[in-house]
């Protein structure tokens, strides 16, 4: 990439529905900037085969891919934005329900499940992979941040806490992102909110989220992607 060209902004989305809502005013935002959405298919944070000792690694793997893909260099980076859904990870253990459940269900009180060993075990495991991720400035010297939308996408955008089809979410995702085509300021005032928008410094945000029941509920922090560098003054 020349000097002269754009500086290149990674997000890493969880699903297609998530780039095909917000895609369009982040692109705008960001239109200083070359952005690339990363789409993985599912959460990075509580798959198996990850873990707090491999996670950055498989980030930086990613990256690769995108390096590859765009025919990049690691100095064309400008930052990597990663987008995540709480899932409920951080709520205690006692809130974790047998229930006769064709997959894991969230209620703003409680989580039911099949199984409540294995959903316990994947809270343990993602919630310290997030605390992690969320104390790591950069990766290979790019900065990196992650933001959550809680429980997940769809309950922050939608304000609906359930289990949506993908059809669903496509269909959702294509109505939120026209409504928003050209008004990106009207969607900084809706995701600041303060009904879901939480407070405070990026460090701060997460401390709420990980803190009782909050990561059942309809919370995010992605509103502070829109702070300008030059606004932002949080170490």
């Amino acid at each position: 990439m020349k000097s002269s060209e754009k500086k290149v902004i990674v997000f890493i989305v969880e699903g297609p529905s998530d780039e095909a809502a917000i895609g369009p005013v982040i692109k705008e935002f960001f239109s200083k900037e070359q952005v690339q959405f990363l789409v993985v298919h599912g959460d990075i944070t509580s798959r198996d085969y990850v873990s707090t000792e491999n996670v950055l690694s498989k980030i930086n793997g990613l990256l690769e891919f995108v390096k590859e893909k765009y025919r990049y260099k690691t100095t064309d980076f400008f930052k990597i934005i990663h987008l995540t859904d709480t899932d409920g990870v951080f709520v205690p253990d006692q809130y974790i329900r047998t229930a006769d459940v064709p997959s894991i269900t969230y209620h703003v009180d409680h989580v039911d499940t099949k199984s409540v060993e294995s959903t316990l075990r994947r809270n343990h495991q993602k919630a310290d992979i997030l605390f992690k991720l969320r104390k790591t400035g950069e990766i290979k010297k790019i900065p990196y941040r992650i933001y959550y939308n809680s429980c997940n996408l769809e309950h922050v955008l939608y304000k609906e806490l359930k289990d949506f089809t993908n059809e669903e979410k496509e269909e959702m995702a294509d109505a939120f992102a026209e409504r928003y085509e050209n008004h990106v300021e009207d969607f900084i005032s809706f995701i600041s909110d303060g009904t879901a928008a939480v407070p405070g410094t990026y460090q701060e945000t997460w401390k709420y989220i990980e803190k009782d029941l909050n990561s059942l509920n309809r919370n995010t922090n992605i509103h502070q992607i829109f702070v300008r560098e030059s606004e932002n003054t949080e170490s």
